[in-house]
């Protein structure tokens, strides 16, 4: 298993809902970063792209 370099979100800073990520180029995880050993979910880059396109989109019609 290769070591992966997790990314903590700067929109969740100071929140209670904190997300961190590992990006390489064929998939994307991500996690709750308060709580590594819950596991963590994976993507497909298409999946991953698709997900942060419907984030934005629906956070633009807000």
């Amino acid at each position: 298993m290769s070591t992966r370099t997790w990314i903590k979100s700067s929109k969740s800073q100071n929140s209670s809902g904190c997300v961190a990520l590992w990006i390489k180029p064929d998939s994307t995880g991500v996690r709750d970063s308060k709580n590594p050993a819950a596991g963590e979910l994976r993507f497909s880059p298409t999946v991953f792209a698709t997900f942060l396109r419907e984030v934005k989109e629906s956070n633009s019609s807000a």
